[in-house]
């Protein structure tokens, strides 16, 4: 492995590891966001749209 570096961190996270997490993680590679919500064994992982239907990019993060 050449990087050794996180490729995704967390920007906000709501809930427990006993509830419902609802996490926003950041690509730091393409600066996409994603949402994932966890529930029990249940999971699903989708990008955050813009009002266009685009892939929300953060305003600014620090791509190597």
């Amino acid at each position: 492995m050449a990087n050794k570096e996180k490729r995704f961190i967390e920007l906000h996270k709501e809930g427990s590891e006993l509830s419902v997490a609802k996490i926003i993680l950041l690509d730091q590679q393409t600066g996409v966001q994603y949402l994932f919500i966890k529930s029990g064994y249940g999971a699903g992982l989708t990008p955050l749209l813009d009002r266009d239907g685009k892939p929300l990019i953060a305003s600014t993060w620090d791509a190597d």
